[in-house]
């Protein structure tokens, strides 16, 4: 299942539903609701919100020990085969929250 995230402030954003499930109850809503929206007033808080996700996630990574690093070198799992975390996937809806925001109009999913 894809999710498809809109704003008119800039392009759609597409996740896989998994991920994207993920992202809609860091923003406060229920992942299981197949539509959605984060209104102008809520923009303040999701962003916050997906914020310190991001900033969770990159502390995790950090904390990563050179054995786990390893065990990925030996598992092939380097370049465009290392895993995509948290993080990376989140930037766009973050960007189109900011987008959302600075133009005062909502962001929406599923319509």
């Amino acid at each position: 299942m894809l999710v498809t995230f809109k704003s008119a402030a800039s392009a759609d954003v597409i996740m896989f539903g998994d991920t994207a499930k993920k992202l809609i109850a860091v923003l406060g809503k229920d992942p299981e609701d197949a539509k959605g929206i984060v209104t102008v007033e809520q923009l303040p808080a999701a962003i916050a919100s997906l914020r310190a996700a991001i900033d969770e996630d990159r502390a995790r990574q950090a904390a990563r020990t050179e054995a786990s690093e390893a065990a990925d070198r030996e598992a092939g799992r380097t370049g465009m085969a290392a895993p995509v975390g948290f993080a990376q996937r989140a930037w766009p809806l973050l960007d189109m929250l900011e987008a959302a925001q600075k133009e005062g109009v909502p962001v929406t999913w599923g319509v």
